[in-house]
């Protein structure tokens, strides 16, 4: 980055942390929500907005998900694994978000596409995010792509982003996410605020 951003203009979004996903990862998971709540806590200090993005569907919104939705039509025979308030696709609990954060439920991929994410960060005057989430080759290379075409400053934080499959992660985080963002680590998150 050119200049360092502003802690009242960031958001750092947490994304697809939800206790079904997460358990999914395995011995991965404790430490990855680890370095989440870290970087909770330094963004907290800092005065950045917190931002969660959950995936869920109310039975009317999976009725309405067309066959030609190669990834969003096999919710149909998932039952209520991904129901709206099934408590597998809430927030994970160990980053329950405070009252002033942003919590927004989406039905497709990306953070914006099915959300008011955009118009509640524009109204808090954010012009950069920062990236966490689950997974990578998912919800944060859609975010990455979207917020780019929105002309955000976008930031990944690699080590708060886990995929189910390691050589995407870092064929992501390593040759295709630096186009449109700077990647970096929790550890490097105080840091870039200078």
């Amino acid at each position: 980055m050119t200049d360092t951003p502003d802690p009242a203009k960031s958001a750092l979004l947490v994304m697809d942390y939800q206790p079904g996903i997460v358990e999914r990862l395995g011995d991965a998971a404790a430490p990855l929500l680890a370095r989440a709540q870290r970087a909770l806590a330094v963004a907290r200090d800092r005065g950045v907005h917190v931002g969660y993005v959950r995936v869920a569907f109310t039975a009317g919104e999976v009725d309405a998900i067309p066959a030609t939705n190669k990834t969003f039509s096999q919710i149909k025979q998932a039952g209520d694994a991904l129901a709206a308030e099934n408590p597998a696709t809430q927030v994970h609990p160990e980053l329950a978000p405070a009252q002033t954060d942003i919590v927004v439920r989406k039905t497709r991929v990306g953070a914006f596409s099915t959300t008011d994410l955009h118009e509640q960060l524009t109204a808090k005057g954010v012009d950069t995010l920062i990236l966490a989430g689950i997974s990578t080759s998912g919800v944060v290379l859609s975010t990455v792509r979207d917020g780019a075409d929105r002309d955000y400053r976008l930031v990944v934080l690699a080590d708060a982003c886990a995929d189910f499959e390691p050589d995407v992660h870092a064929l992501l985080t390593e040759k295709v996410f630096p186009r449109q963002a700077e990647v970096v680590d929790v550890g490097d998150l105080e840091a870039l605020f200078g």
